[in-house]
């Protein structure tokens, strides 16, 4: 046995010992440098121990000269994914392993959320949802259901529906023809007659796709009274169910309108036209609401969705504050579709848009309840803040839908849906890290250029950890809860590596550049005279790129380094990457699936797509319209 054990002992003491000489290059030896060395001999001998004998324990009789009655082997394996504290704890007194306790890095999965709902505790619970996500199970019995409404109700709804749609082209042309787009024409009596005739033809399309019943509460608001509407949670295209009811405004792409039938359906109800090909679209599309808002009832009411994509109706995701800049009063309306299994949400992480329509309309019957509030008027200082008066109208609509709100916003659900070998898990702490660094105004201005500039100073400060009032200096922040609930995101025993967060920041800026992020954080952690990161290097950079605690590295490691060298360089990852681009699942490195992104992007390097809702969105590009300081309405 002794032949077979050797060699491997002695192949990890050099490999390791090479690393206590590069740390000692620095002038220090981090004490997770020295689980380093302990943990490879440990797992050199776990390795020889499989080999040998795989059924065998580690107080097997051929281990028992090296560890004695030794228990503790299973408790200084490699990391494993998790990253060990400053301090190694207390040495075994049958040999010379150290026991080691082990902690997750990036702690946020196990904090509560920054959510809140009016009357409740803001924290969410453990069951907390992304609402980005959705997942659709069948029993076998509702897969018969489908199957069988699949080959008989299904093709007569979506033939029926057509139909309609066909059919109200031409009432809808004669109604347009002449119609200018920048002033509102007394409404004549054929004109009133056509809108009636198209309310019956898109009332009886829904009839024909299940919606047989559509609860209506509230008194909707006349447009003097109330010139915009907003509507949440938005969750999919059927949301355009109270738009042909009212025949309201909404705000389109200009694309549309060149979109045949459904191009001249869209031009009756006067949308706002968005221009992507235009710089300044988005500042005329306001001014153009701001217009209609102060026409006194003039002009339709507009509809807006003010989430700006699609959810699974789990929470209320930030507002944008475009619905709200003009200042004028607006009228909350709630969505709710109260079915047995939800097959109506239409999200980045889920089912597709034919999928949603098929199964859809393979329902006998699909519920829908629109809920109108009461109108809400802004004060002065509202009027003065929209991001405050938007984030006081998202409060009363969660509480009359008993949601949670979360300062979540499209941003990033771009993170859930990039594609890449590094999707995001589903419980990745990043959305939080995200919706902080927004809050604190982190991402503005932030550059392929600022971001190298960071890893340069955080290359800098390896050797050093920092506390919350390094970090804050860091950050040139004072110190805030936000500034402490980021720290804490990757404090160990009160001290954080400034590096992890710079990935962290890389992650969520470039989100379609996980790559980019790869090398980035290569260039911190890698040594001086080769380049080269070690096992736990690694394990720290790829959990800190999907934000998540817990990673299996040993594998996947040995897999990379195939010279059996204990380290590995970028261009090794890559090459690697290459051969491999589904490492995470192949190595099965994380506890749970990462779900695939059902929109289609044929890049990760492209750039960001629009959101998945069908009506554009046009708030000014800021990121730090939302603060926490918008919490109450000031009297």
């Amino acid at each position: 046995m002794a032949p077979l054990l050797l060699p491997c002992l002695v192949g990890s003491l050099t490999r390791q010992l090479s690393q206590v000489a590069r740390y000692a290059a620095f002038g220090s030896l981090p004490a997770v440098s020295a689980q380093r060395c302990i943990s490879t001999i440990t797992a050199a001998t776990a390795r020889f121990r499989g080999v040998v004998n795989p059924m065998c324990e580690p107080h097997s009789a051929f281990l028992s000269p090296l560890l004695g009655r030794c228990q503790q082997l299973l408790c200084v394996q490699p990391s494993a994914g998790m990253k060990t504290k400053t301090a190694l704890k207390r040495r075994c007194k049958d040999c010379f392993f150290l026991k080691i306790d082990l902690k997750p890095i990036m702690r946020f999965p196990n904090r509560k959320l920054h959510t809140a709902v009016d009357g409740e505790d803001p924290g969410v619970s453990a069951h907390f949802k992304n609402p980005f996500v959705h997942e659709l199970r069948f029993t076998p019995l509702q897969k018969l259901k489908i199957a069988v409404m699949t080959v008989t109700l299904f093709p007569v709804r979506l033939l029926f529906a057509a139909f309609m749609m066909l059919l109200a082209w031409p009432f809808a042309f004669v109604a347009t023809v002449g119609r200018s787009e920048d002033a509102v024409e007394p409404l004549s009596w054929w004109r009133w007659l056509v809108d009636l005739v198209l309310k019956g033809i898109m009332r009886a399309m829904w009839f024909s796709g299940g919606f047989h019943w559509v609860r209506v509460k509230g008194r909707p608001a006349l447009p003097s009274e109330a010139p915009i509407l907003t509507m949440a949670p938005h969750s999919s295209y059927f949301d355009a169910i109270p738009v042909t009811m009212t025949m309201a405004s909404i705000v389109m792409k200009a694309e549309s309108k060149d979109i045949p039938v459904w191009g001249t359906l869209v031009k009756f109800i006067r949308p706002v036209f968005v221009s992507r090909s235009d710089q300044d679209s988005r500042k005329k599309t306001v001014e153009e609401i701001k217009r209609r808002a102060c026409s006194d009832g003039e002009w339709p009411q507009i509809m807006i969705f003010p989430e700006g994509t699609c959810t699974n109706r789990s929470c209320l995701i930030a507002f944008k504050p475009g619905a709200f800049i003009p200042g004028v009063p607006v009228q909350p309306v709630v969505l709710r579709y109260p079915n047995e299994m939800d097959t109506i949400s239409w999200t980045w992480q889920g089912p597709g848009a034919f999928k949603i329509l098929w199964l859809t309309l393979c329902q006998l019957h699909n519920s829908v309840e629109i809920e109108y509030l009461p109108t809400y008027t802004p004060s002065e200082e509202e009027k003065k803040d929209p991001a405050l008066f938007a984030s006081n109208v998202r409060r009363i609509m969660a509480k009359a839908l008993g949601l949670p709100i979360i300062d979540y916003s499209f941003e990033d659900c771009q993170l859930a849906m990039a594609k890449g070998p590094l999707r995001l898990p589903r419980h990745t702490c990043l959305l939080e890290f995200a919706r902080l660094v927004r809050r604190l105004g982190l991402k503005t201005g932030v550059t392929d250029e600022v971001l190298h500039e960071e890893a340069s100073i955080a290359r800098k400060l390896c050797g050093s950890r920092l506390d919350v009032e390094g970090f804050s200096q860091y950050l040139k922040q004072p110190m805030t809860e936000a500034v402490q609930d980021i720290f804490s995101l990757f404090e160990e025993h009160g001290k954080m590596d400034v590096r992890e967060y710079v990935i962290a920041l890389s992650v969520v800026c470039r989100p379609f550049k996980y790559l980019e992020t790869i090398k980035l954080a290569f260039r911190m952690f890698e040594a001086q005279e080769d380049g080269a990161v070690v096992e736990d290097e690694l394990a720290v950079i790829l959990k800190t790129s999907l934000g998540i605690g817990d990673f299996s590295i040993c594998d996947l490691f040995r897999a990379i380094d195939s010279q059996d060298k204990g380290k590995i360089t970028f261009d090794d990852f890559c090459r690697f990457l290459e051969n491999c681009p589904d490492f995470v699942e192949q190595y099965q490195c994380l506890s749970e699936l990462i779900p695939q992104p059902s929109r289609d992007l044929t890049s990760p390097s492209e750039s960001q797509p629009s959101t998945n809702g069908f009506c554009a969105d046009f708030s000014p590009r800021d990121p730090n319209t939302h603060s926490a300081a918008h919490s109450k309405k000031q009297d």
